[in-house]
């Protein structure tokens, strides 16, 4: 567990459905920051909106938290979206903080903010959007092999919520699974049955992630990547 259980709220953003730049791919991405007390649902934010429901947003990926920490690793390696990088949003987060990254936070994680109770559900899986986002064909995977993915939460309890108000971590039901852990199952150690059956046995894990590591271990084989990081022709 992190030394100290509270982390202040740099931003808290919301986008609405619209085209990318340079593209016809609709997308909520473009997210700006919300003043004052914003409403936070069951599925996210009031005024917050996701173009492709079948794999953004739901009640296990509610809000998306991306730490600012991130931030000044990818203005270095992308110098040409140094503009973009200058504040929170770039990523589409809802939620952005500095201090806490993937090796701080555990699936299954209980935070309050403000009236709202928070549960860490599942790490993002990057998709091509951010290919065009970013103006970088590669951006998907670069942000897969790093591990600078952010994460989800469901929502336990719904209520107001303000950069006002910061993240309190009330409880850790395990802390065996920190984000990085996770992150070396999926995506480098892909068929470790062992590692597999443990992650999908975890109550607090999101639902689509279970059935990704049921089908791995029923097929003995990895799901292709190629198609969500936009590297098919």
């Amino acid at each position: 567990m992190p030394q100290e259980k509270t982390l202040d709220v740099l931003a808290v953003l919301c986008g609405r459905i619209a085209p990318l730049a340079g593209s016809d791919v609709m997308s909520a991405m473009h997210k700006t920051p919300v003043e004052g007390k914003v409403y936070l649902d069951w599925e996210g934010l009031q005024g917050d909106e996701q173009a492709n429901r079948e794999h953004h947003g739901g009640r296990d990926k509610a809000l998306h938290h991306y730490p600012f920490d991130h931030y000044a690793a990818w203005k270095e390696e992308l110098p040409q979206a140094s503009a973009l990088l200058d504040a929170p949003g770039a990523f589409g987060e809802n939620l952005s903080t500095m201090g806490w990254c993937e090796k701080d936070i555990c699936l299954g994680d209980i935070f309050r903010w403000g009236e709202a109770f928070l549960q860490v559900s599942q790490a993002r899986q990057p998709c091509l959007r951010l290919n065009l986002r970013f103006g970088e064909k590669k951006m998907a995977r670069m942000l897969q092999n790093t591990g600078r993915t952010g994460w989800y939460y469901r929502v336990l309890t719904p209520g107001w919520v303000s950069t006002q108000e910061p993240l309190v971590l009330e409880k850790r039901p395990s802390s065996a699974w920190p984000l990085d852990r996770v992150h070396h199952i999926l995506y480098e150690d892909t068929q470790n049955a062992e590692a597999l059956m443990s992650l999908r046995a975890l109550p607090w894990l999101s639902e689509s992630w279970r059935r990704l590591a049921n089908k791995r271990l029923q097929t003995n084989t990895v799901e292709d990547w190629s198609g969500r990081l936009g590297e098919k022709s």
